[in-house]
C-alpha cells in the first residue's frame, strides 16, 4: 500500500490488539497513516496504550437476564453494536473520516457501522460458524445436543450473519473455518492468517529455564510441554492430564511443565466455583516435583517454555486453532497434535509433527516415547515445523495479503469489495 495516501483506519474487537496486533503495529509506525481503535476499557490495548493509536473505549451493561436463552447472544451483540455507535456518532462530531476499518464480527461490534460510516470500506473477520453437529458442539461422545440446543446454536449465527451482510469485505484465519459458513458466503471469504513473528517466535538450542521450585531445565533434559488460555475440555485437558500421568510413571525423568488459567473460554462453567484443575487432579496421580503447573504466564516467558520443549501436546476439539499451536510449529518443537479438522489444516503428520487421537492418551504417551527414544529421527519434524511457518505463515506476508485487501476496498473502481 502507498504510504503516500494518508489514511486514516479504524480497528474494532472488544479485546484488542487480538488477530489485529501485527496490522495494527505495521500501520501505527507508519507516519502517513492514522490509526484509530475501539475496544472495552478492559482490553490490553487500553491496559498498555499505544500512543501512536487514538483509542476509544467502551463497557457493554449486561443483557437482561430474562431474555429467551435462543436470543440471549443477540442482546448482548446489539448492546455492544449499540455502544460502538456511541463512539462513531462522537468520531462523526468531532470530523474524524475513516478510510477503512476493520472489525471483528462474532460480538455485535459491526452490526450498525454502515449507519454511522455508510461511505467507509468495512473489512469483516470472520472466526467461526456454529454448527449444531460436525465441529465443536457434540464432539465429545457422551455430549448429545437436544433439539433444543441445536436451535440455539443455530441462533447464535443471527447477528454473525447480519453483521456480514454489512461488510465489503470477509477474512477468516483458516480454510477449515471459511468451510464452516454457508456455500453461498463461502465465495466472498478470504483465507489469511494472522501470522507469526519469527523473529521473536524462534527456536534457542541454548535456552534455560528455571522453575518456580528452582529447578533448572535445558534442551537435555526430557520436558513436555502443553499450554492453553484456559486448562478446559474444549483443549482436550482432561485427555492431557491422564496422558501426563502414564508419561510420568513410564519416564521417570521427565518434566512436564503445563501454563493455562483456571478460567473457562470456551468450554461450560462448573458449578460452584469450581475450575477444571482441581477438579480433573482427583482423579489421577501425578508426581508434584515433576509436573508443574505455572498459571497463566506472561509472553516472553511463554515462547521460552517452547523453546525448552521437547515434546509440545496440542490438542483441540474441532474449533479456532490456537496461535500457541502456532507459535509451537515456529519454536522448532516436535509437536504432538491431535487429528482434529483445524489441526490437519497445518500439520503434516510424520512431516511436521505427529499426530493423535483426541481422546487417546495411551497413544499421545506412545508418542512421547516415540520422541524421547529416538531423537535424532524426530529432529526433522522440529525442523520442518520450523519451515512450515516460515515457508508460509509469517507475519509480513500475512501484512502483504492484508495489504492488497486494502487496494482492493480502496479502489474507486472496484465494481464489488469482495475478494
Amino acid at each position: 500500500m502507498d504510504n503516500a495516501q494518508n489514511l486514516n483506519i479504524l480497528f474494532i474487537h472488544y479485546d484488542l490488539p487480538a488477530q489485529f496486533d501485527h496490522l495494527i503495529h505495521y500501520f501505527s509506525t507508519q507516519t502517513s497513516h492514522k490509526v484509530y481503535a475501539i475496544c472495552q476499557s478492559s482490553a490490553p490495548l487500553a491496559r498498555h496504550k499505544n500512543n501512536r493509536v487514538t483509542l476509544y473505549t467502551y463497557q457493554p451493561r449486561p443483557a437482561n437476564s430474562g431474555t429467551h436463552r435462543y436470543v440471549l447472544d443477540l442482546e448482548r451483540c446489539a448492546i455492544k453494536g449499540q455502544a460502538i455507535v456511541n463512539i462513531l456518532q462522537t468520531c462523526k462530531r468531532q470530523g474524524i473520516h475513516f478510510d477503512l476499518a476493520v472489525a471483528h464480527t462474532g460480538w455485535g461490534e459491526t452490526l450498525y457501522f454502515k449507519d454511522i460510516y455508510p461511505d467507509t470500506p468495512l473489512l469483516g473477520y470472520v472466526e467461526f460458524y456454529y454448527h449444531a453437529q460436525g465441529a465443536d458442539a457434540g464432539f465429545e461422545p457422551e455430549d448429545v445436543i437436544s433439539t433444543d440446543e441445536a436451535l440455539r446454536i443455530r441462533t447464535l449465527n443471527a447477528q454473525l450473519l447480519l453483521g456480514m451482510s454489512s461488510c465489503d469485505a470477509l477474512i477468516t484465519p483458516t480454510a477449515w473455518q471459511k468451510s464452516l459458513f454457508p456455500a453461498i458466503w463461502q465465495p466472498h471469504i478470504n483465507v489469511i492468517h494472522e501470522g507469526i513473528d519469527i523473529d521473536k517466535v524462534k527456536p534457542d538450542p541454548a535456552i534455560r529455564f528455571t522453575l518456580p521450585t528452582g529447578v533448572t531445565l535445558t534442551r537435555d533434559d526430557e520436558v513436555v510441554t502443553y499450554c492453553a488460555r484456559n486448562l478446559e475440555p474444549y483443549r482436550g485437558f482432561p485427555t492431557l492430564l491422564k496422558a501426563v500421568e502414564l508419561i510420568c510413571q513410564r519416564r521417570p525423568h521427565c518434566h512436564v511443565i503445563i501454563t493455562g488459567g483456571d478460567d473457562v473460554s470456551y468450554s461450560k462453567r462448573l458449578p460452584d466455583g469450581q475450575n477444571y484443575r482441581q477438579l480433573l487432579l482427583k482423579t489421577v496421580n501425578l508426581p508434584q516435583d515433576r509436573v508443574h503447573f505455572l498459571g497463566s504466564v506472561p509472553y516472553a516467558t511463554h515462547l521460552q517454555i517452547l523453546q525448552l520443549s521437547s515434546a509440545h501436546i496440542y490438542l483441540t476439539y474441532p474449533f479456532v486453532l490456537s496461535w500457541s499451536f502456532m507459535e509451537a510449529l515456529a519454536s522448532g518443537c516436535v509437536v504432538i497434535a491431535s487429528d482434529t479438522s483445524p489441526v490437519m489444516d497445518v500439520l503434516q503428520p510424520d512431516i511436521n509433527g505427529l499426530t493423535v487421537n483426541f481422546f487417546d492418551y495411551q497413544h499421545i504417551a506412545d508418542r512421547v516415547d516415540q520422541v524421547f527414544d529416538h531423537p535424532q529421527r524426530m529432529r526433522h519434524l522440529g525442523e520442518t515445523a520450523r519451515q512450515t511457518i516460515e515457508q508460509y505463515y509469517q507475519h509480513h506476508f500475512s501484512i502483504r495479503r492484508y495489504t492488497r485487501l486494502f487496494q482492493q476496498l480502496l479502489a474507486p473502481t472496484a465494481e464489488s469489495h469482495y475478494a
